[in-house]
C-alpha cells in the first residue's frame, strides 16, 4: 500500500516534448483565414444602425458584392441553375403544363356545378360543424 501512495515524479522533459508535438500537429492542419465572406446559402438578417449615431453607408467597400451575394442566395433554384441539382429538385422542376388549358373546350374542362342537393348538404355540414364547435367551447374536457 505504501508503494501505491508514493508520488510519481513528473518528468517535465517528456511533458514538454508531448506538448511540442501536439502544437506541431495543430499547426500542420490549421489554416488561418484572412478573407471573410458571407455564406450565400444562409438567410441574412440585416440590422439597421442605431438611430443616434452617424454612419455613412454609401462609402462601404465591397457593398455591391455583398448585395449581389444576397440577391443570388434569395433566388429560386430554377433561376439559379439550368437543371435540377438533386433528385428531390427534379420533382416539380418543369412545372409548366405540357398542354395549354383551354377552358372553353367542354371536352377537357369539367368545372364543378352546384345543384340544390349539394348546396343543401354543404349548409347541413356547416351547421353540424358549428354546433360541434360551440359544444366543445361550452364543455371543454
Amino acid at each position: 500500500m505504501a508503494a501505491e501512495k508514493e508520488k510519481i515524479e513528473i518528468n517535465y522533459v517528456h511533458k514538454n516534448a508531448i506538448h511540442c508535438e501536439t502544437v506541431r500537429k495543430e499547426q500542420r492542419h490549421q489554416k488561418l483565414q484572412r478573407e471573410y465572406k458571407i455564406n450565400p446559402f444562409r438567410k441574412l438578417d440585416i440590422l439597421t444602425e442605431k438611430p443616434n449615431t452617424y454612419f455613412d453607408t454609401d462609402n462601404i467597400e465591397g457593398k455591391e458584392e455583398v448585395i449581389e451575394l444576397y440577391r443570388r442566395a434569395r433566388e429560386v433554384p430554377t433561376v439559379k441553375y439550368d437543371a435540377p441539382i438533386t433528385e428531390a429538385q427534379s420533382y416539380g422542376w418543369y412545372s409548366e403544363p405540357l398542354v395549354k388549358v383551354d377552358r372553353s373546350d367542354i371536352r377537357l374542362h369539367h368545372p364543378r356545378h352546384k345543384s340544390e342537393l349539394t348546396k343543401y348538404m354543404a349548409s347541413t355540414w356547416k351547421l353540424k360543424e358549428q354546433t360541434l364547435n360551440q359544444a366543445a367551447v361550452q364543455n371543454p374536457q
